[in-house]
């Protein structure tokens, strides 16, 4: 990528990967990756009108979404410029072959360094839930985490995830006693300003679509952040979409 192209709409919005197949993108908390019925802003329209002014493309653009954020997460989000990669790329997000590392601050001090959580877990309206028991509705859930650091009533931990169902990270932490900070669906003890949670997308691993190499989309950590992991550099972007968007013109 040139200089030009290393942000997206504003310098303090970096773009993660850019080739003639991916985009991929920071997406802040509070911003959905995909339009609804509010028809409030989306992070694929962004993408398609970005993409629309960068090349002067005539007509629609297309930008295939292969996998989502929970709104209240911010991270690393890909899309894909052509309906070829859209296709590859969706078949590694079934097989459970793309890596995917997220950061998380939970409540409480976790005891162990190092744990692998297995459990079934069901759809119940708009949330998710843990079940003893594997039934004809429930999903196998894996996801593995590291202890980086803690204070008496909190820990920051790395999620490596195992396999993608809705919420699992927030569902299977607050099963343990943990719920991840700000998350009050799942059992936090009280909300962020802005009503964020403190789970990030740090990382996605895949092998390109085209080249069939391996490749690593990574985010920095937010302006904002609640844990001072690595200091953010000038060019972090705001944890949240409400701060972002007072930077940027857009569509």
């Amino acid at each position: 990528m040139d200089e030009e192209s290393l942000y997206f709409f504003s310098p303090q919005w970096p773009v993660l990967c850019l080739d003639n197949h991916l985009l991929g993108l920071y997406k802040p908390a509070g911003l959905l990756v995909q339009g609804d019925r509010t028809e409030e802003a989306s992070l694929l329209e962004l993408g398609k009108a970005w993409l629309k002014a960068r090349y002067n493309k005539p007509g629609r653009v297309f930008l295939g979404m292969v996998h989502r954020l929970d709104r209240p997460v911010a991270g690393v989000v890909l899309f894909c410029r052509t309906s070829k990669a859209a296709g590859r790329l969706s078949e590694q997000f079934r097989s459970g072959t793309v890596g995917k590392t997220y950061l998380a601050v939970v409540e409480g001090r976790l005891t162990k360094q190092q744990e692998q959580l297995t459990n079934f877990i069901e759809r119940e309206g708009q949330n998710s839930k843990v079940v003893p028991q594997p039934g004809n509705r429930s999903q196998l859930a894996k996801l593995a985490y590291r202890l980086l650091e803690a204070t008496p009533t909190q820990s920051l931990i790395e999620v490596q995830l195992q396999t993608g169902r809705r919420h699992q990270i927030r569902v299977q932490l607050s099963y343990i006693g943990h719920p991840v900070v700000g998350d009050m669906r799942y059992g936090a003890s009280t909300t962020l300003p802005q009503r964020q949670i403190a789970l990030f997308a740090k990382e996605l691993r895949i092998e390109h679509p085209t080249r069939k190499e391996k490749i690593a989309i990574s985010s920095p950590l937010p302006a904002g952040w609640p844990w001072a992991l690595e200091i953010p550099g000038e060019e972090a972007p705001p944890w949240n979409w409400d701060d972002l968007r007072a930077l940027i013109e857009y569509p």
